[in-house]
């Protein structure tokens, strides 16, 4: 059987499964919602209840939030949410942390060195880089126009 590209570009989309978007996207909302609510949860009781002080109880609340991702990433609780939950879990900060567990749990068996740091950031690495980078140019930028105006 010869095909050119376009052939088997054609060939294989019909034979690939569609994918349910719209469903996907309800689910993405409320499992992204869940998270969401549960931090507002956390904020309230860490400052209400607790009576700590804003800055210091929203701080709480993304310790917390990262916490039980590693965690759940860990037992492998994780990956069985994020398959239902698709980008819902990995928009907020808990799709960070996982992004960060992975790894490092993937490369135990290598050691602590060549394993977990060499690997631990091989999801997450890109995403602190160029972060850091694009902050670092566009606070040159704002000091720049600050100057000139």
């Amino acid at each position: 059987m010869n095909m050119d590209k376009k052939q088997y570009r054609k060939y294989a989309e019909s034979r690939a499964p569609r994918s349910p978007v719209a469903k996907d996207c309800v689910k993405a909302f409320v499992f992204g919602g869940g998270i969401c609510t549960l931090a507002q949860g956390l904020l309230w009781l860490y400052g209400d209840v607790c009576g700590m002080e804003q800055q210091n109880s929203a701080t709480l609340v993304s310790v917390t939030l990262v916490a039980l991702a590693v965690l759940l990433t860990g037992l492998g609780v994780f990956d069985n949410i994020a398959k239902h939950a698709g980008a819902g879990t990995l928009v907020p900060i808990t799709g960070f942390a996982n992004a960060v567990a992975s790894p490092a749990l993937d490369a135990k068996s290598e050691g602590l060195v060549l394993g977990v740091g060499a690997k631990i950031f091989t999801v997450a690495g890109p995403v602190l880089l160029y972060g850091v980078v694009s902050g670092a140019v566009w606070g040159v930028i704002y000091y720049v126009i600050t100057l000139l105006c």
